[in-house]
């Protein structure tokens, strides 16, 4: 018998619904709840193997495949003006033989395909619903929401993100921190050239990407020292992307006369954490962006925030009520050498090129094998 048999989830996020598919189709009552108003939309998202290996085992991974665009090699370009190719490099096949290296796909499409693969799995989805209190009472928890209503479940977990109210309420005190990076996104009509991501290290930004999501269209980012950009309407956003992007060269030519006054720009900051102490109080434990946030410098953020679900679920099938924090201490430990393996790296990677550290007094490269090699291994 499962450790739980009711679980509220909070966050409709890649954790959270993975969590409710693994749980429910287990014949756990799960539901789900989203301070959101619906599933959330946002430019495109990057998935490497070992993402695709768990979506695999959520059954959603035909769904996947085909609303997205695989590919098996990363490209180095030049920030010259000819966008000389520097390299083609077969990229590491951290899922399996089976499954390719990387996906890319909008990222509305991928948070619609969870939901509906949650719903079919038996859990409840609602939006709106705001947790304005968790009272941990032994044997269950006691939720409160913002229009009055209560429910009492065995087991709560907190995926509500990397500014999670979960992980405040339950006394964790963590917080994320920035790294002095900030990312736009941009996504619009793929070019026909487009067909894995390129990257160009330097120019105008640190970094300079694109991602191919589908069979028309594509996300595209630029890395740069963290501004504020809070008071820029979306015209103003779109225009600076433009400018910005104007010093890159080859397909982005093409990409930036593909965006017209609609194409959604958005920018945020780069921001990490790992919760080092025990990712539960009780009957409360945390899960993906809301236990640890990587900065997207290596594309493993929902990668980790899935591995987790997986783990997560496992730990509690196999266990049992009586030894329950035994069994949500033992997925903490699990994940987190994990985790701070490949956060680390990441952070490391943005360090060397916000302090303009020499090429040969770094090692991008190795850190990169290290972390595929890492998360080759199934979580």
């Amino acid at each position: 018998m499962p450790a739980v048999r009711s679980v509220l989830i909070v966050g409709a996020g890649a954790a959270g619904c993975a969590t409710a598919i693994l749980l429910a189709r287990a014949g756990v009552a799960v539901e789900v709840v989203d301070r959101r108003p619906d599933v959330p939309s946002g430019s495109g998202i990057t998935l490497q193997g070992n993402a695709l290996r768990v979506l695999r085992d959520l059954g959603v991974w035909p769904r996947v495949e085909a609303a997205g665009y695989s590919f098996d090699s990363l490209g180095i370009r030049a920030p010259d003006p000819a966008a000389t190719l520097v390299a083609e490099l077969p990229d590491v096949r951290t899922g399996g033989p089976d499954l390719p290296a990387t996906l890319g796909l909008p990222r509305a499409d991928f948070a619609s395909i969870l939901v509906d693969r949650a719903r079919e799995a038996g859990a409840r989805i609602r939006w709106d619903a705001d947790v304005t209190d968790l009272r941990d009472q032994g044997g269950t928890v006691a939720v409160f929401f913002a229009d009055g209503s209560t429910s009492h479940h065995d087991l709560v977990v907190g995926a509500d993100g990397i500014h999670s109210s979960v992980r405040r309420r339950i006394g964790i005190d963590t917080a994320p921190v920035r790294t002095g990076m900030g990312i736009w996104r941009v996504f619009g009509p793929r070019p026909a050239e487009v067909t894995r991501t390129d990257l160009v290290y330097g120019g105008r930004c640190h970094i300079a990407g694109y991602c191919p999501t589908g069979a028309d269209s594509l996300y595209a980012y630029l890395v740069e020292d963290v501004q504020d950009r809070g008071d820029l309407d979306p015209a103003q956003r779109l225009a600076l992307f433009k400018e910005l992007a104007s010093s890159y060269h080859g397909p982005w030519d093409a990409i930036r006369d593909g965006l017209t006054e609609d194409s959604p720009v958005n920018y945020t900051v780069f921001e990490t954490h790992v919760v080092e102490e025990p990712w539960h109080r009780g009957r409360v434990v945390l899960a993906g962006d809301a236990a640890h946030s990587c900065p997207p410098t290596v594309a493993q953020g929902a990668a980790l925030a899935l591995e987790d679900a997986a783990v997560l679920a496992e730990v509690l099938l196999a266990g049992s009520d009586d030894d329950l924090d035994a069994t949500l201490t033992g997925y903490a430990d699990r994940r987190r050498p994990r985790v701070r393996t490949v956060v680390d790296a990441s952070v490391q990677i943005g360090r060397w090129m916000l302090e303009r550290t020499p090429r040969e007094q770094t090692d991008v490269p190795g850190l990169m094998r290290r972390v595929a090699s890492t998360v080759a291994v199934p979580a």
